[in-house]
């Protein structure tokens, strides 16, 4: 540094040998060039940006002028109370300063241009998985904290205060809170691999291992809120959630779910009918989607009916309990309609005598042999 200073006083001896005039001329110099770097530079390099498709550059360069102006002045200005040999207790302080005034003036640059950088790389979420709409929150404030807390270090650095037992501190502190708020802690840790593995995301249905269905209303740090389709809202710690079965039902490539109709026909039906019967319901109703086209299958034979299944798929999973009813409606109307019987349960109660009828008194009483033999039997109606 002192080599670079020997140098600039030799060429401003040819000035002159007052440091006035030398710090002066520093600072118009310093001046001068900043202006020529804003508006000449800057606005040929932001002309050349303004012909590329990308939106990027031209936000980097209208973000990068006023650092740079800014940091060239500052940088004049140190320049010049070097020249001039201030006292050490002003320079002790003035140095500082200006140190402090560059860092806060690049910290702002980083910080506007992280955000910009990291919203342009949430939208394509096919590169990049882990960063997404649902987690860019987390990585701005992420981003925000690193970036605020190694510009406080270097700028308490160059105050010359030490910045170790503060760290120290810190860490104590950080020790105790961990132990105080474990359960917090394994609640945001959850939160935050759940942003980043993106297992559900808002407004998916899903089914918890405890039964609770329901959509996604809200991932926070903390807890997963569920809207139940009674209305009802769920609240759900993220350490359950990252610690249990979630199913998803609107995961994969779309949000089609599949539902499936149970019936049973009795024996002897045609179960070709029957199988045109299903799909025509299944055509008839609206809701039910057109690609993948529904199916029927003849499941299996039970123990009194025959058993099918119709399958179509819909639009949400949302829509599940409504157009079930829906099917099954339809599907009772159409067996009565061609007289196919769906078997039901039925039970028999027969007697196989009634005890004595003869009340009179002193008369002995009935044996065993009198009293009611019950037998139900329950069978089913084909």
């Amino acid at each position: 540094m002192e080599t670079w200073k020997t140098e600039l006083k030799h060429y401003l001896s040819y000035i002159g040998d007052n440091p006035v005039l030398h710090a002066a001329i520093i600072l118009v110099a310093s001046w001068i060039f900043a202006w020529i770097l804003d508006k000449v530079v800057i606005a040929y390099v932001k002309s050349m940006t303004a012909k590329t498709d990308a939106v990027l550059d031209d936000q980097l360069v209208e973000l990068l002028h006023k650092p740079l102006f800014y940091s060239i002045l500052v940088i004049g200005i140190s320049v010049a109370t070097s020249v001039i040999s201030l006292p050490e207790q002003v320079s002790n302080i003035m140095f500082p300063v200006l140190y402090t005034m560059l860092l806060v003036l690049w910290t702002l640059f980083i910080l506007r241009i992280t955000k910009i950088v990291l919203r342009r790389v949430a939208e394509n979420e096919k590169h990049f998985h882990v960063l997404h709409q649902q987690t860019l929150p987390l990585f701005e404030n992420l981003a925000l904290i690193l970036i605020l807390a190694l510009s406080v270090y270097y700028i308490f650095s160059s105050w010359d205060i030490d910045m170790s037992a503060w760290l120290a501190s810190a860490g104590i502190v950080g020790i105790a809170v961990g132990f105080a708020a474990k359960d917090t802690l394994a609640n945001l840790f959850s939160g935050v691999f759940i942003m980043a593995d993106a297992p559900y995301k808002i407004k998916d249905y899903i089914v918890l291992e405890s039964g609770e269905r329901g959509e996604v209303t809200n991932i926070g740090l903390r807890s997963t809120r569920i809207l139940t389709r009674d209305n009802i809202e769920v609240t759900v710690p993220n350490s359950v959630m990252g610690n249990t079965k979630v199913i998803n039902e609107s995961g994969g490539p779309s949000t089609k779910y599949r539902i499936r109709a149970k019936i049973g026909a009795a024996y002897g039906s045609d179960i070709d009918l029957i199988e045109q019967i299903l799909m025509e319901v299944a055509k008839e109703d609206d809701d039910i989607c057109n690609f993948p086209l529904p199916v029927v299958r003849f499941r299996m034979f039970g123990a009194s009916s025959l058993d099918f299944e119709l399958m179509g798929w819909i639009s949400e999973p949302a829509l599940r309990g409504r157009i079930i009813h829906q099917l099954n409606s339809a599907i009772y109307k159409k067996f009565a309609e061609h007289n196919i019987e769906i078997p039901f349960a039925k039970q028999d109660v027969y007697i196989k005598e009634f005890p004595g009828h003869s009340l009179v008194a002193n008369e002995p009483t009935s044996t065993a042999d009198d009293v009611t033999d019950t037998k139900q039997t329950t069978d089913k109606k084909a």
